[in-house]
C-alpha cells in the first residue's frame, strides 16, 4: 500500500473535492465531450488531441531516490535520481489543484494472472484521460470495485507543472515514480501514453523480486492449440499489427509477464498505432475503432467528422485506445501456456537487417540486451525522421533494474521451455531509409506465419557474414531475393559498407554492459 499519511490525504482531498469515481464509457464520453476535450468521429470514437506533446518525454522521467529504491534501481540517464523533496513538494502542489477542480478516478488493475494482479488508481485531470485508462488497464467487477484497495496511485494533472529552477527537471513536463509512496505524478503533459507506461515501469520493478519476468511484448496463441507467440519490440515495429491475426487469439498486444504458469497480459486493452491504417491491411485494428475508442492525434474532418488515417499532420505517432474485447478473436481472460516461439521486431531503417533470422540461445540473449531498432517519428517527442536506436531489452526507458536482469529471466525461460527465437525486420529493403522502400506488410505476416507453424524449421539456412546470422534460403509465398538483404540493394558495396557500420554499432554499443557471459558476447556481429 502506498504510505499511510499520503494516502489519507490523497483519499481525503478526493472526497471533499469534485471527483467522478469509476464512470462507464459513456458517461466519460459525454462529460468529455462537454468539456472540449474531444470530438466525436463518424464512427463513435472520442478523438483528442495532445499539443506539442504527441509523444512520450523519456528525458523528463525521473525516480525518486529512497530507501527503497537505492540500491535497487540501475541509475543512468534513462533512470535519473529525483530528490523526494522535490516529489513531496509537487505532490502538495497536486493536491492542491485536485481540491480545486473536477478530477476522475478510475479503480481497476494490472495483471490477468490472479497472483501477480496489481490493484491501480488513475486520478485524472481530464475525462478523456481517464476514459483512456479505463480501456487500457483491466476493468473491475461490481464486486471487486466494492473491497478495491490501490497498492499503486497514479495522479495525471497536465495543467500542473514543474519549476525547472527549483525543481531540478529539464523543463515544465515531470513524470515522477515514487515507489516507497507507491505514487507516479505525471505533469506538464497531455499524451495520454505516459499513464500507460509509468504502469508498466512499476511492474518491470515489482514483478522480478517474485520471479515473473516482465515483457515489452505483444502475444497471440493458436486458435486450435495452445501453441504461444511473444513479439518484442519497441513502439512502431509491428507488435500490434502483428499480433492482430484473424487465425490466432490475441492475449494481449503490448505489455505481458512470464511466469511458472505461462504467459499473461498485463493489461485490458490495445493501444495501436495507426498511421496508415486502412481496412484492407489491418482489418482487426480498423473495426475495433469505434464508440469507447480513444483516438489521439488523428486528424478530423470537421464537417464529416470523418478520420484520416494517411495524414501525419499533427503526428505520425497516432494512436487508437480500445478494449481487448474489441478484436473478436481476443483470448479472455488474457493468459496462456508458455511461448513455443519468439518473435523480435526491429526497423532497421539502414535497410542491413535480413527479414527474417533464426537466433541461437546465445544471439538471442545478445539481441535481446542489444534491442536494436530505428526510433519512428513521432513515438518520442523530437523525433521527426527513423533514428537509429538501441533499446535493452527492447524497453530500456521502462525498465527500472539493471538490463541483466531481465536478460538473465529470458535466458533462462527460452532455455527450460526450448522456445524458439526469430529477428524479424519490418524495416526498410533494397537500401536505407529514403532510398529503399519499407517491407511489405504481407511478405511480414508470411515470414511469421513460417515461423509459427514450423515450416522454417526444416528448410535450408545461409549464414551471412556481418552478424553471423540464419537466414531461411525459401519462405512459403515470399520471394526468395527478397529474404538476402544484399540482394536488394542495387549496390553491393554500398550494402557492405553500410552493413559493415551497422555490426560495429552493435560491438561499441555492448561494451557498456559488464558481467555478460562469454558465450552471449561471442554470439555477436564477428566484426572487429
Amino acid at each position: 500500500m502506498i504510505d499511510a499519511l499520503l494516502s489519507d490525504r490523497l483519499d481525503s482531498t478526493l472526497r471533499s473535492s469534485h471527483t467522478y469515481y469509476n464512470l462507464s464509457t459513456p458517461e466519460l464520453v459525454e462529460l468529455a465531450l462537454q468539456r472540449d476535450e474531444a470530438v466525436l468521429t463518424n464512427e463513435g470514437a472520442l478523438c483528442a488531441t495532445t499539443g506539442k506533446f504527441t509523444g512520450r518525454s523519456p528525458k523528463d522521467k525521473y525516480i525518486v531516490a529512497d530507501s527503497d529504491s537505492e540500491p535497487r534501481v540501475h541509475w543512468s540517464q534513462v533512470n535519473q535520481r529525483m530528490d523526494e523533496t522535490v516529489f513531496l513538494r509537487l505532490y502538495n502542489q497536486a493536491l492542491e489543484k485536485v481540491a480545486n477542480s473536477s478530477t476522475f478516478v478510475f479503480d481497476g488493475f494490472a495483471c490477468a494472472s490472479d497472483h501477480a494482479r496489481l490493484p491501480i488508481r488513475i486520478v485524472t485531470e481530464y475525462a478523456w484521460h481517464n476514459l483512456f485508462a479505463h480501456q487500457l488497464f483491466i476493468r473491475p467487477s461490481q464486486e471487486e470495485l466494492a473491497v478495491h484497495t490501490p497498492a499503486f496511485t497514479v495522479i495525471d494533472l497536465p495543467s500542473l507543472k514543474a519549476d525547472p529552477v527549483r525543481d531540478h527537471t529539464h523543463s515544465e513536463t515531470f513524470i515522477f515514480v515514487s515507489f516507497r509512496h507507491r505514487l507516479v505524478l505525471i505533469g506538464g503533459t497531455e499524451y495520454a501514453g505516459e499513464i500507460k507506461k509509468s504502469i508498466f515501469s512499476v511492474l518491470n520493478y515489482l514483478l522480478p523480486t517474485r520471479g515473473i519476468f516482465p515483457m515489452h511484448c505483444s502475444a497471440n496463441k493458436a486458435a486450435d492449440g495452445d501453441q504461444v507467440a511473444l513479439f518484442f519490440g519497441l513502439s512502431g515495429t509491428g507488435k500490434t499489427t502483428l499480433s492482430a491475426d484473424p487465425n490466432r487469439q490475441l492475449i494481449g498486444d503490448d505489455e505481458h509477464g512470464w511466469d511458472d504458469d505461462g504467459v499473461f497480459n498485463f493489461e485490458g486493452g490495445c493501444y495501436a498505432k495507426c498511421i496508415g491504417l486502412t481496412e484492407a491491411a489491418e482489418p482487426q485494428i480498423w473495426s475495433a475503432i469505434r464508440f469507447g475508442t480513444v483516438l489521439e492525434n488523428v486528424l478530423i474532418d470537421q464537417h464529416t467528422r470523418q478520420a484520416d488515417y494517411a495524414s501525419a499532420e499533427l503526428t505520425e505517432n497516432t494512436r487508437a485506445a480500445y478494449p481487448i474485447e474489441y478484436i473478436p478473436n481476443a483470448l479472455l481472460p488474457s493468459r496462456a501456456s508458455h511461448p513455443a516461439v519468439i518473435i523480435f521486431l526491429t526497423a532497421d531503417a539502414s535497410g542491413v537487417l535480413p527479414p527474417i533470422a533464426k537466433l541461437t540461445n546465445e544471439q538471442a540473449m545478445y539481441h535481446f540486451l542489444s534491442g536494436y531498432t530505428s526510433k519512428l517519428a513521432g513515438t518520442e517527442r523530437g523525433i521527426t525522421s527513423p533514428e537509429a536506436t538501441f533499446s535493452a531489452c527492447f524497453g530500456s526507458p521502462f525498465l527500472p533494474l539493471h538490463p541483466m536482469t531481465y536478460a538473465r529471466m529470458l535466458g533462462q525461460k527460452i532455455e527450460r521451455h526450448h522456445t524458439a527465437v526469430y529477428l524479424v525486420n519490418t524495416g526498410w529493403t533494397g537500401g536505407p531509409y529514403g532510398a529503399g522502400a519499407r517491407m511489405k506488410l504481407s511478405y511480414t505476416r508470411k515470414m511469421v506465419q513460417a515461423a509459427l507453424s514450423g515450416a522454417l524449421n526444416h528448410v535450408e539456412y545461409i549464414v551471412e557474414p556481418n552478424f553471423g546470422l540464419s537466414i531461411p534460403a525459401s519462405v512459403p509465398d515470399v520471394p526468395d531475393n527478397v529474404l538476402q538483404p544484399r540482394a536488394t540493394w542495387s549496390d553491393s558495396a554500398a550494402y557492405d559498407l553500410a552493413a559493415r557500420e551497422l555490426a560495429m554499432r552493435f560491438r561499441v554499443n555492448f561494451e557498456k554492459f559488464s558481467d555478460v557471459p562469454e558465450h552471449v558476447l561471442e554470439a555477436g556481429p564477428p566484426v572487429r
